[in-house]
């Protein structure tokens, strides 16, 4: 473990210890020992919806952590390069699965079944493979080759931005659906230019509505 985490945990250590000290008769008046055994009831014994919920929010609350810096300057091109390839494979499978595919099996035709439903996860897979594609973008900044490749894409990515409220409205047509599929082919073929080849990642349809 770096001494830097063995020095903070052992200041929070410290500073918990002092805080149980300091508040020790408190908490025995009120049953602190009590209180303690019920915390631990209502978390292992809850339901499992609780328990998921719980689970859900722990990783939430890791994600949100700051990862470390990478130093030198090939960490942080072998890092930008990283964040580019999970970003614009995300982009790609959501642009893949949720839109190209049911156009072409004809989902998003009036009077074709199921066509509404369709239509949502096409709005939601859009405007959540722009988003993934301008990250990608900016990822590809720290990496000299990357930013050269992926540059010129820049504006025929924000030209995205309104597609998905025409692809949830219904209102899409063949030069739209094609416009995605062109840029998503365009960031592959600079991501696999630049040593960065990009593979499609199916995002979760959770993963599209946050």
């Amino acid at each position: 473990m770096p001494r830097t985490a063995r020095f903070r945990r052992g200041c929070t250590a410290l500073i918990l210890s002092t805080a149980l000290l300091a508040g020790g008769a408190t908490a025995c008046g009120r049953g602190g020992d009590r209180s303690d055994r019920s915390t631990d009831v209502s978390v292992q014994g809850a339901p499992a919806a609780v328990q998921v919920d719980a689970a859900e929010e722990a990783l939430r609350l890791a994600e949100a952590a700051p990862s470390p810096s990478p130093s030198t300057e090939a960490q942080k091109q072998k890092f930008a390069k990283t964040r580019f390839v999970a970003n614009a494979g995300l982009a790609a499978g959501a642009t893949y699965q949720w839109i190209i595919k049911p156009y072409r099996a004809g989902k998003f035709k009036k009077g074709a079944s199921g066509r509404k439903f369709a239509l949502v996860k096409a709005g939601l897979a859009g405007a959540f493979a722009y988003n993934r594609l301008k990250a990608a973008s900016d990822n590809a900044k720290g990496d000299p080759l990357l930013s050269k490749a992926v540059g010129p894409l820049t504006a025929g990515i924000d030209s995205l931005k309104g597609l998905g409220s025409k692809l949830r409205k219904g209102d899409a047509n063949d030069a739209d659906i094609g416009a995605f599929e062109k840029m998503i082919n365009g960031v592959k073929d600079a991501g696999k230019s630049a040593g960065a080849p990009v593979t499609d990642q199916v995002p979760s349809l959770s993963q599209l509505s946050r």
